[in-house]
């Protein structure tokens, strides 16, 4: 028979078609993550091909999934998905939430049945810490699983960096929309209302506030980012996902708590493991010695992305990142915002940078009591509906009053600080050491002090930087060290940190260790050290955007050395320029080496070239 080349041509098309195909089926996923959630993002995408070891356990684990149902959305949702909701601080139940919840928390999960014989990594918990270190262990060819007790995403996603960073964009916004609407703004811009009906409407023109709607916006973004922590992207990647509560019944063994089964339950999974990580982050502390506080209905970061009424006044008791940042943003919205600090706002930070801060939150309505001793919180009135908003009476004493004050409020946030979730875990049947509150006891290399083959990242982790990034470092940390005879350590890594109010307040440091490698609490540094500042009030970046007038760029460095030991900075723009300091410290660039990198112009980071430049002029040769 005959073959035209017509035919040929056809089948060489055909043949290029499959290659093709087969080509993307055997590529992994490649997803665009916020940076808000980048600790994820570091060991989730790639473009790099699957390995031999890593396709086969993928075929493995998917021999063995999981199946759920779908959440329901109001007003079509039972009264138990209601319930459930409103225990795992998600809530309403709209369109966006139950996408969230659909991707973190399935309503209900059938785990991998059976489990396998024995995991190259197990990891408990599933926020940033144990999504990095699970995912990245079955990226590089281990069999791993984690297990997820509420939300996958931990604090991070459902309750602290995304939907915080949301409220702070839009109350930005209100912030630069005000300054518009004022008449004769230096800026040339006016706002003009088309229905006004005489001159005198245009010189009272307001800034509306839509808070349902800054808050659906939150949600939204929320649930678009979800998709990154969910459980179908570990599959994916070829990690298995287990719901429920992971607690230790030997060294070497976990039971999974299924939901609605208690501990020893015969059909609660036994997982056992070769290597194990503890990533269960932590909780908001609730103080025990306040009158009347347990039983009020206060509000933290678990429960403040649910509200649906901007309260009318707001008492922040605590002073550090949580609560100058939401002080800041509720303030704009229009709340009357006070903040009951005891002691200096940061009172770890630098001095100089919290009172500028201060200043700047001061000029927008947000009130400070220094001193504070809280009393007693009493409940006036309980919200009436999911809708209504509750009314508190918060008694105290200060330093600015000789006689006690009351203050009324319908919310009352506590930002006191974390501590760690090692409550019900098992530690003990496991052989790790632990603080109650403070957390897992770790050395140098991120592993238990008491059990070799059990590994600890994040907040659950004593005396370390309690950070997403933190912890998602510590993830890549405990993969290669666990699993690959790694002696990567925790001391050498060098962690910038970022509160995001407006101004910024950025900050470096390293973490501490003892002369047994043991993480540590830091102790005061009293080495003597040079410091070199520079003012953004004379940044022509600044000058132009009419901002940072009272910003600075501060970097200490060993005494007549040019090695950099710490930098603070106050700065719109602070999260960003930290990072080339980050750079410098971490492979021993000098401050003479920053001064002499060429910045572009005009930039607020040449602020930081300007410290560097003080450091070369100090040492400048000069003619006679």
């Amino acid at each position: 028979f005959s073959i035209t080349l017509i035919e040929i041509t056809m089948v060489i098309r055909l043949l290029y078609l499959s290659l093709l195909a087969n080509f993307f089926l055997l590529r992994p996923t490649t997803c665009f993550i916020s940076p808000i959630n980048s600790c994820a993002a570091a060991t989730t995408s790639g473009s790099s091909p699957l390995l031999p070891s890593q396709q086969r356990w993928q075929t493995i684990n998917m021999s063995s999934s999981s199946s759920s149902s779908q959440w329901n959305e109001s007003p079509t949702s039972t009264s138990e998905e209601q319930t459930l909701a409103k225990s795992l601080s998600i809530w309403p139940l709209d369109t966006y939430n139950v996408n969230l919840l659909n991707e973190v928390r399935h309503k209900q999960y059938t785990n991998p049945n059976p489990p396998l014989p024995i995991y190259d990594l197990v990891v408990i918990g599933a926020g940033a810490g144990g999504l990095v270190s699970s995912r990245q262990a079955a990226r590089r060819g281990a069999k791993s699983c984690m297990i997820s007790a509420e939300l996958a995403g931990g604090d991070c996603l459902n309750a602290g960096c995304v939907p915080s960073k949301a409220l702070l964009r839009c109350a930005k916004l209100v912030r630069e929309a005000k300054k518009i609407v004022v008449q004769n703004n230096e800026y040339g811009i006016s706002v003009t209302n088309s229905g006004k009906t005489s001159d005198d409407d245009a010189n009272q023109m307001n800034v509306s506030i839509d808070f349902p709607k800054i808050m659906e916006r939150m949600r939204k973004l929320r649930a678009h980012i979800a998709p990154v922590d969910g459980h179908a992207r570990g599959d994916s990647l070829g990690t298995q996902t287990f719901q429920g509560r992971g607690v230790f019944t030997s060294p070497s063994t976990i039971e999974v708590v299924e939901h609605g089964q208690h501990l020893g339950a015969e059909s609660n999974p036994i997982l056992h493991f070769r290597k194990a990580v503890i990533a269960t982050g932590g909780r908001p502390f609730v103080p025990d010695n306040i009158s009347g506080l347990k039983e009020a209905p206060y509000t933290t970061n678990l429960s403040l992305f649910n509200l649906q009424q901007l309260p009318k006044r707001m008492v922040i008791l605590g002073a550090g990142v949580v609560a100058l940042e939401m002080a800041q943003a509720f303030a704009s919205f229009g709340s009357e915002v006070t903040v009951l600090q005891r002691s200096r706002l940061l009172s770890r930070g630098d001095e100089e940078a919290a009172e500028a801060i201060k200043q700047t939150l001061e000029k927008e309505g947000v009130k400070f009591l220094s001193g504070v001793s809280v009393n007693e919180v009493t409940t006036i009135k309980e919200a009436s509906n999911d809708d209504d908003l509750p009314l508190m009476s918060v008694s105290l004493s200060c330093a600015e009053h000789t006689e006690p004050i009351s203050l009324d409020c319908e919310c009352l946030l506590l930002a006191l600080g974390r501590t760690a979730n090692v409550d019900s875990l098992g530690l003990e049947s496991a052989g790790v050491d632990f603080h109650p509150s403070k957390g897992i006891l770790v050395n140098d290399f991120s592993q238990s002090v008491s059990n070799p083959d059990v590994y600890a990242v994040g907040d659950c982790v004593s005396d370390v930087f309690r950070l997403t990034h933190m912890s998602g470092e510590m993830a890549k940390v405990v993969v290669q060290n666990a699993l690959f005879k790694g002696q990567w350590r925790l001391s050498s890594l060098v962690v910038p940190a970022v509160m995001y109010t407006d101004p910024e307040y950025a900050t470096i440091g390293r973490i501490h260790v003892d002369e047994n490698d043991n993480v540590v609490s830091p102790i005061e540094n009293n080495e003597e050290v040079d410091v070199y500042k520079a003012e953004l009030q004379h940044n022509d970046r600044a000058i132009l955007d009419s901002s940072d007038k009272t910003s600075f760029v501060k970097i200490l460095c060993k005494k007549g050395t040019g090695t950099i030991v710490g930098c603070t900075i106050v700065s719109s723009r602070a999260g960003e320029m930290i990072n080339e300091v980050s750079l410098a410290m971490k492979h021993d660039i000098s401050l003479e080496g920053v001064g002499r990198n060429i910045h572009s112009y005009p930039t607020l980071g040449e602020a930081v070239m300007g410290c560097g430049i003080q450091f070369i002029n100090s040492r400048w040769e000069t003619m006679n």
